[in-house]
C-alpha cells in the first residue's frame, strides 16, 4: 500500500515514512499542502496522512480538495492536542480519522490498517451504501447512491460514512442505537475510537442536515447510550 505523508516539519514526515517503510508500506512525503496535491494527483496513493498545519495548502483545504477528486481514498489527519475543533471540521468534511500528536507508532499502524479495512463502510457488513434506496427522515429525502440529501430544493451533499449513519438510525427507527453498535456497522469492529470521536462527527453531521443543530429531528442524542431517530418525526 502507498501512503502519502505530508506535513512541513521535515523530520516528522521522514521519521514517519521511515518508521512506516520498516512496517512494509511504500510512501512517499510533501512538505507543503500544494506539493501533496500534486504528488496526489501525479501518482494516486492508496492512503493519505495529512498534517492540518501546513504552509501554501493546509490540511483541512487539502483534505476538501482531496475528496472533491477522490471520494474513496482513505484520509487520516494529524492534530495538535488543542486543536478539538479542527478535529472536528476535518471529520465533517470527509477525513476518516484523526491522531493527536505525539502519537506512539504502535497506534498510528493500527488505526492506518483498521481504516483501510473499513474502506468504503457501509451500514450492513458487505453492503455497500450505494446499493441502498432512497429514504426521508423527518423532511430530508436521502439518496445513498447519489451520497446527497435534499431539504426541498437544497442538496446538501454526505459523505459513505453520513450515509451509513443515517440508514442505521433509519433502518432502527424509535430504537436506542448505542455507541458500540454505530461504530461496529458504520466505521467497522476494528475501528479503534477516539475519545468522543463519534460525537464530534454526529454534531457535524447535525449540522449538515437538521434545521436546527442545537434542537434536531433528525438525529436525537439518548443519554448514556447512543443517538436514535424517532418515527414521531416523519
Amino acid at each position: 500500500m502507498h501512503i502519502l505523508i505530508a506535513d512541513d516539519d521535515i523530520n516528522l514526515r521522514r521519521g514517519l515514512a521511515d518508521l512506516l517503510e520498516l512496517e512494509g508500506f511504500d510512501c512517499s512525503v510533501a512538505g507543503d499542502g500544494a506539493a501533496a496535491l500534486a504528488a496526489f494527483r501525479a501518482r494516486r496513493p492508496d492512503f493519505c496522512i495529512l498534517d492540518i498545519m501546513m504552509p501554501c495548502m493546509d490540511g483541512l483545504e487539502l483534505c476538501r480538495v482531496l475528496r472533491r477528486e477522490d471520494d474513496r481514498v482513505p484520509i487520516l489527519l494529524l492534530t495538535a492536542r488543542d486543536q478539538e475543533i479542527d478535529r472536528v471540521i476535518g471529520l465533517e468534511i470527509g477525513a476518516d480519522d484523526y491522531v493527536s500528536k505525539p502519537y506512539g507508532i504502535r497506534e498510528l499502524v493500527a488505526r492506518i490498517r483498521a481504516i483501510q479495512r473499513r474502506c468504503g463502510g457501509s451500514a450492513s457488513p458487505g453492503r455497500p451504501v450505494e446499493s441502498m434506496g432512497r429514504f426521508r427522515m423527518d423532511d430530508l429525502d436521502v439518496d445513498p447512491k447519489a451520497l446527497r440529501a435534499f431539504r426541498g430544493d437544497r442538496r446538501i451533499d454526505l459523505t459513505r460514512r453520513d450515509v451509513a449513519i443515517l440508514s442505521v438510525l433509519h433502518a432502527r427507527m424509535g430504537e436506542a442505537v448505542s455507541r458500540n453498535d454505530l461504530y461496529d456497522l458504520c466505521w467497522g469492529r476494528d475501528y479503534l475510537p477516539n475519545s468522543h470521536s463519534l460525537d464530534q462527527y454526529v454534531s457535524a453531521l447535525r449540522r449538515k442536515i437538521e434545521r436546527d443543530a442545537g434542537a434536531p429531528r433528525i438525529i436525537r442524542s439518548v443519554y448514556g447510550v447512543g443517538y436514535r431517530h424517532d418515527p414521531d418525526a416523519d
